[in-house]
């Protein structure tokens, strides 16, 4: 799970407040799936005369839009939901509303363990934010919106992005592949594929609006199309998309390595804007938990899906997550896992320790790894990635690296930040010539084990 992440409107600090506008505010948790749907509930809240404030004081509409990934990330979301208790008891007119996976799972239940909830708003219901506070206004009685699976495609509603730059576009929902230890399955609903035509256009106007980046986004986007011979298939998908000519970006997010395909590689290859970084959740390199997992492959296909990768484009890059300390990891299992990490040499990995979720099988499984082991089997993995990522990201000094100029550096705004197609993080000096959204040349003159640093040139 994320950090928690306000909504990012631009409005002055200063601001005075209007005592005639209704103000909202947003707090995201999870994946980007999540945050783009906390965009597409901004969208309809400003539609309805609502404006973004950053102080939960101020706010007359509260909204958290949760994820269930993990039960220890579901504590934290309820202890901020209970934080808004005391703004509720001095502001009776304040609507609190809940969404996302959490919502989806527990519907009624929110209500119980929070009574000052007023909206609950499942997965499937994102596009109804309108009516359902609609509603609420009418009624002044609480609002059960939940559906078990989505009736339909949700349509098109009022967006407003988080950035200036880059954009999230979804290009399906759901997923089929019920991993043993994931809840996402069953609060996302099965596979859904959007109609090509939408994602383009979608693409197209982003482009004209300043945009110059876009990543499609999909719980399993190689498996875009299997639910409908309509629209092709992802590979099919990333050849249009490239075509579009008011964009100079593309990326993607999630694969599955099961799915992905020597025409998907082949499409990544003879592109000018897909970029070239695989991020491949590998999750485990023990043949014996991926089975556990239900993951669909083995080590050896994975190995293989590498070198075919590796072979087609020598300079792109390769992330992967990986889970620490799942039901039934031995020593010896967990050894297998450090050894493949080894072997394949990723740019970064995505480290997580195994968490129980009810409701899926791995939560009742036997062999529970205790927390003090897989903290100890987390340590070992990070420390050995650690040293893989710096001995790769050494390789670019002295060498000059394109990158989008994203804006100033989170921690130094004399500092300027951006991303190379292969998604490695690049920092130098601004010079003051550069402008948000231009592409720079940058030689890196400092190699760290997240980031690279370097020096703007013509």
């Amino acid at each position: 799970m994320s950090k928690p992440d306000q909504y990012n409107v631009e409005i002055p600090s200063n601001e005075v407040k209007d005592s005639n506008i209704k103000y909202f505010t947003t707090y995201t948790y999870g994946c980007q799936m999540n945050h783009h749907d906390s965009e597409r509930l901004a969208g309809q809240l400003k539609s309805i005369g609502y404006e973004y404030t950053e102080s939960l004081e101020d706010a007359s509409f509260i909204l958290i839009n949760t994820c269930c990934v993990r039960e220890s990330a579901e504590k934290k979301i309820y202890g901020k939901i209970g934080e808004l208790k005391n703004l509720k008891v001095s502001n009776p007119n304040l609507i609190i509303a809940i969404a996302g996976c959490m919502a989806q799972k527990d519907k009624e239940k929110l209500f119980k363990k929070a009574p000052h909830i007023d909206l609950i708003i499942g997965t499937h219901n994102v596009h109804q934010l309108v009516e359902i506070v609609k509603e609420f206004e009418e009624s002044k009685d609480r609002v059960l919106a939940v559906w078990d699976q989505a009736e339909r495609l949700a349509p098109d509603v009022p967006t407003i992005r988080r950035g200036k730059i880059s954009a999230w576009v979804p290009i399906m929902y759901g997923c089929n592949n019920f991993c043993t230890y994931c809840i996402v399955p069953y609060v996302r609903g099965r596979e859904r594929s959007r109609p090509l035509h939408d994602i383009i256009e979608e693409i197209y106007q982003l482009g004209l609006d300043g945009f110059k980046e876009i990543t499609l986004l999909g719980q399993n986007v190689n498996s875009y199309g299997n639910d409908t011979k309509e629209y092709g298939d992802f590979a099919d998908l990333l050849k249009a998309v490239d075509q579009v000519e008011t964009i100079e970006r593309v990326r993607y997010m999630t694969s599955h390595p099961r799915d992905i395909n020597d025409k998907v590689i082949d499409t990544i290859l003879n592109s000018k804007k897909i970029c070239d970084h695989f991020h491949l959740p590998v999750q485990s390199g023990s043949d014996t938990i991926l089975k556990m997992m239900n993951r669909g492959y083995t080590t050896d296909y994975y190995r293989e899906l590498v070198r075919k990768i590796r072979k087609a484009i020598p300079h792109a890059s390769l992330t992967t997550d990986i889970i620490v300390g799942f039901p039934g990891e031995t020593d010896e299992l967990f050894q297998e896992t450090l050894e493949f990490l080894k072997e394949i040499r990723f740019d970064a990995s995505y480290t997580f320790l195994y968490s129980k979720r009810s409701g899926t099988p791995a939560a009742t499984m036997a062999d529970q790894v205790p927390l003090v082991v897989k903290k100890e089997r987390l340590q070992k993995l990070m420390d050995v990635q650690n040293d893989i990522s710096l001995e790769i990201n050494q390789q670019f000094t002295d060498t000059v690296v394109t990158v989008i100029v994203e804006g100033p550096s989170q921690r130094d705004e004399n500092r300027l930040m951006g991303r190379t197609t292969t998604n490695k993080i690049v920092l130098w000096d601004k010079q003051g010539t550069e402008e948000v959204g231009q592409l720079a040349n940058i030689k890196i003159t400092t190699a760290q084990t997240w980031i690279l640093k370097g020096k703007l040139i013509d």
